[in-house]
């Protein structure tokens, strides 16, 4: 028997370009505001992925209730139980991700740290030489923009940008799996920002 239960609401205002995030129950009102749309078509992108969305949820999870009524969405659970919750969170959180990807997008940067290390993307194609004895070559969806830096003075960097955030993952942990990290003098491809623990050598354990 549902009580109290919660739903998410996401709003698309389409009379301001502006995208919003909606939680609310009978508790709690929390709205996140998003960096505008400019462009009208980004709306329909969000409702073309919502309605996949949708119907993913539908066939796998039919008690969740996924309404889309114009520029509202509504995510709502029948119960209590720690598995709906779980559900509500993660279709809200699929849904927050599609607004901020047409609105704002994804960005993934990498670095490789390492002596020789460079990176190039021609045609979409992100070419990485990473220490082996051949160049490692990855073709790029073309749902991904990549882009290389090589400044002088610091460590190579690959740039990827999309407004789809699960794809843009997958591409950027492909590229790291390519040259893991390794802990001793912290060569190979890392996330910008990423801090790696660091072992000492034998040597210096002694």
């Amino acid at each position: 028997k549902a009580t109290n239960a919660l739903f998410s609401t996401v709003v698309i205002d389409d009379s301001h370009h502006d995208f919003f995030i909606q939680v609310m129950s009978n508790k709690d009102r929390t709205t996140i505001r998003l960096l505008p749309a400019t462009d009208p078509e980004k709306t329909d992108a969000v409702k073309q992925s919502l309605a996949k969305l949708c119907l993913v949820i539908q066939t796998h999870y039919p008690e969740m209730k996924v309404i889309i009524e114009g520029t509202v969405v509504t995510v709502d659970r029948p119960t209590e139980q720690k598995r709906h919750k779980s559900l509500h969170g993660l279709y809200r959180s699929l849904i927050n991700n599609m607004v901020v990807g047409v609105s704002e997008g994804h960005t993934k940067e990498l670095e490789l740290v390492g002596v020789g290390y460079k990176a190039a993307v021609v045609n979409n194609v992100l070419e990485l030489n990473l220490g082996y004895s051949h160049n490692i070559y990855l073709g790029v969806p073309p749902e991904v923009k990549a882009s290389a830096e090589m400044k002088k003075g610091q460590t190579p960097r690959v740039k990827l940008e999309s407004s789809d955030k699960e794809l843009i993952g997958q591409i950027a942990a492909k590229i790291r799996s390519f040259r893991k990290v390794e802990p001793y003098k912290g060569k190979g491809v890392r996330f910008v920002g990423e801090i790696v623990r660091r072992k000492a050598g034998k040597t210096a354990a002694k």
